[in-house]
């Protein structure tokens, strides 16, 4: 407690040479005071004790510790990485290489326990770190595999698979503007690459889709029709009474195109059309009619999307990122 109290004192005594130095303002004075104040309350301490002074002052003991810094720096700046052996080299190589086998079979977890061997011995081969960001991907841990790739880029700048690794674990992120970057510098040191261009492409079809409704045509229907909650709010939907009207002049609009497309069926046909009904319009029968009731179906359909998507922004942004989550395949990744 003595030399705590003493520690005190010399900071005390600090705060006392700062006032009575004159170079602070009114504001800076009062606020070293409530310091003291609360030093001297908190350590049971008064600058009259001087029982507790020590034969330096703060700053000078302050200067003589950090005098040894420069040296230690310096000594610090001088000293080189580990020097590895040939064993070693030979031994984090033959780990890596067990590793590589482990992604062949699909062993996934068991590769990364390899590459981080690997990572241990030999912390400066940017391929092992690589390499495990794959394997961290296909287990789905997408941020040890950003981590990865930066550390491997951070060790070798020029090294295209780590930037095109990268940007596949960014893409399945759903960042596909910082995914298409990467690809982009993957591309810069690999030109020729045809996945690098593949996964490009498809990074910035992504980045264009911004609609709530763009790219329906990719999700699974049946999956969508068996999702609970799309059911639900699918019903509850057509219980309100402005989507019935909606939806009845979607109907109406349909079956009047259906009776023109009819029409134009018997024209083009003859009297032995089959079924007499809607169908395929033969040579002879226009479009302009059923160009008008296209287009109110796209415009009601566009309608009924809007409705679903204020009812229930969730779902729809789920079953956006259900599309957008469409990532390369794995036939587009590079092995080890």
């Amino acid at each position: 407690m003595t030399d705590t109290k003493r520690l005190a004192f010399s900071i005390i005594q600090f705060l006392h040479d700062q006032l009575q130095s004159g170079n602070l303002s009114s504001g800076a004075q009062e606020s070293l005071e409530v310091a003291v104040q609360c030093l001297e309350t908190a350590f049971e301490v008064s600058t009259d004790d001087q029982s507790l002074a020590v034969p330096m002052t703060l700053p000078e003991i302050f200067a003589s510790a950090t005098d040894k810094l420069p040296a230690q720096s310096q000594a610090n700046n001088n000293s080189s990485p580990k020097t590895l052996s040939d064993e070693q080299r030979e031994e984090a190589e033959q780990l890596k290489t067990e590793g590589n086998d482990q992604m062949k079979v699909e062993n996934f977890a068991a590769a990364v326990e390899f590459y981080s061997k690997a990572i241990a011995i030999n912390p400066q081969n940017a391929v092992y770190y690589c390499n495990r960001a794959a394997a961290y991907s296909k287990l789905g841990n997408y941020a040890g595999a950003v981590q990865d790739c930066e550390q491997a880029i951070g060790i070798d700048p020029n090294y295209s698979k780590a930037y095109g690794r990268m940007g596949l674990a960014l893409a399945s992120l759903n960042k596909h503007t910082e995914a298409a970057t990467y690809y982009k510098k993957a591309l810069e040191l690999d030109p020729d690459n045809d996945t690098y261009k593949c996964n490009l492409k498809i990074a910035e079809e992504k980045m264009e889709t911004s609609s709530p409704t763009a790219g329906m045509g990719g999700v699974d229907l049946a999956g969508l029709l068996s999702n609970p909650g799309f059911m639900n709010m699918a019903s509850s939907l057509m219980n309100n009474p402005q989507v019935q009207q909606l939806m009845s002049g979607m109907m109406s609009g349909a079956y009047g195109g259906m009776g023109g497309v009819g029409g134009g069926m018997g024209g083009g046909m003859g009297g032995g059309g089959v079924g007499g009904g809607g169908g395929v319009p033969g040579p002879g029968a226009t479009s302009s009619a059923s160009a008008g009731d296209l287009s109110g179906l796209i415009q009601a359909g566009q309608q009924f999307a809007q409705q679903m998507q204020q009812q229930n922004p969730e779902l729809i942004e789920q079953l956006r990122s259900q599309i957008r989550n469409r990532t390369p395949s794995a036939g587009n990744e590079e092995q080890p």
